[in-house]
């Protein structure tokens, strides 16, 4: 029998017919050469968004977008909120959303990526997800459009920053995240 191993640095091919163990012993060499003795654990835990004002983009992300307010916790010794949001149901990262507290932060309210699409909301459901919005006073300045990774539309958020509304394609890799 033929086995691959494949790592980021190497592929190895072993042929062993009844040697198993030496063959799991020798991937867990490769393993721990990569990793040492713990599996490394990563995420990408919260986005931050630069808005202007807390309740506003609260009441935005929580009625228009249907998001959950996880947690909204004033800090006293810094005289600011701890304000996460979440779209509903997700996991995943999550979006801080941080008040402009310098003059120097103002210019980006609105402008995160340069203009570029800077979020992506992923959905189930696109057709629903896209009326709603709509229903809900959300502007869309790209309509849906059918691509190869599925289908997409942009919109804008309350401050201007632009957004993807995807549903991916079921084939891309992406779609188990939205499931």
């Amino acid at each position: 029998m033929l086995y691959y191993i494949i790592n980021r640095y190497e592929v190895l091919i072993f042929h062993y017919v009844y040697d198993m163990p030496r063959l799991y012993a020798i991937y867990k060499i490769i393993t721990h050469r990569e990793l040492g003795d713990k599996q490394m654990i990563q995420a990408v835990v919260h986005i931050a968004l630069v808005v202007k004002d807390y309740d506003e983009a609260i009441d935005f992300y929580t009625k228009k977008l249907h998001f959950e307010l996880v947690e909204d916790t004033y800090q006293p010794e810094q005289n600011k909120r701890w304000v996460v949001v979440s779209p509903s149901g997700s996991n995943g990262t999550t979006i801080l959303l941080a008040k402009a507290s310098k003059p120097e932060q103002e210019p980006f309210i609105g402008n995160q990526a340069g203009g570029r699409v800077f979020l992506f909301l992923g959905t189930d459901d696109f057709n629903r997800d896209f009326e709603d919005m709509k229903r809900r006073g959300i502007e869309f300045v790209r309509e849906p459009a059918a691509q190869e990774y599925g289908v997409v539309a942009v919109f804008k958020d309350l401050y201007g920053n632009l957004w993807d509304l995807i549903q991916f394609s079921q084939s891309h890799p992406m779609l188990h995240r939205v499931k």
